[in-house]
């Protein structure tokens, strides 16, 4: 039989469907019932610029810094959760999400801060072919990427956390089943109606003091 060399991907990336990507980082491995802090990206983890596609753009925002290292020292998954519609909608292609998720995860690094596991859903009513999806489970306020991320790690999500910019990413985080949400710039807190999910603010330092205490005592639970 001749030999017919390497086989060679079609798609270098961690694409689990065409608007879904998937990526695990490193190699933790968490005690199943885990509970989870999940993270929006732009707006949250950096400065949202605004569909960034240059990683010379990247800038953290520093407050989040210490967020990310309380879980992970008391051992809790840190998973990002990302809406891409600037690559449905064509303003860059996923190359150009790799290139920038790779710097936001180095620059994470260098300040002591580790990352998980890394979602993203490319789906978009305003997209072209087969990104184009007006309301696809993956995409937030949906929670797909939430439950997909419980299903890979098994993590306990009904005592997790996510921490976004927009009321989306509390809203994925109420169709989830997670226990509670953290607003960055909220100007107040507020339970769900049916009580079982509370969106708390997230401006000033003193909130940032008490989200890591919250994730602190979930370490412990």
């Amino acid at each position: 039989m001749a030999d017919i060399g390497p086989v060679v991907r079609s798609n270098p990336y961690p694409l689990e469907e065409p608007g879904l990507w998937v990526e695990r980082i490193g190699t933790s491995v968490f005690p199943a019932g885990t509970p989870a802090l999940f993270l929006d990206r732009d707006g949250t983890v950096n400065v949202d610029t605004g569909y960034p596609s240059d990683p010379a753009d990247i800038v953290l925002r520093p407050e989040m810094l210490p967020v990310i290292r309380t879980a992970n020292l008391v051992g809790l998954p840190a998973i990002v959760v990302s809406n891409q519609s600037g690559i449905a909608r064509g303003y860059f292609g996923w190359p150009d999400f790799a290139a920038v998720n790779a710097r936001l995860l180095a620059l994470l690094e260098a300040q002591g801060c580790r990352i998980d596991l890394v979602l993203a859903c490319a789906y978009h009513s305003s997209g072209t072919g087969e990104l184009a999806a007006g309301d696809h489970p993956m995409r937030k306020p949906n929670p797909g990427m939430l439950l997909r991320a419980r299903d890979l790690l098994g993590v306990d999500i009904s005592r997790s956390i996510i921490v976004g910019d927009k009321a989306d990413d509390m809203e994925a985080g109420r169709r989830a089943g997670l226990r509670e949400g953290w607003l960055v710039r909220g100007k107040f807190n507020r339970v769900a109606g049916d009580s079982t999910f509370t969106t708390r603010k997230l401006t000033t330092g003193n909130d940032h003091s008490k989200l890591c205490d919250a994730i602190a005592e979930l370490g412990r639970d």
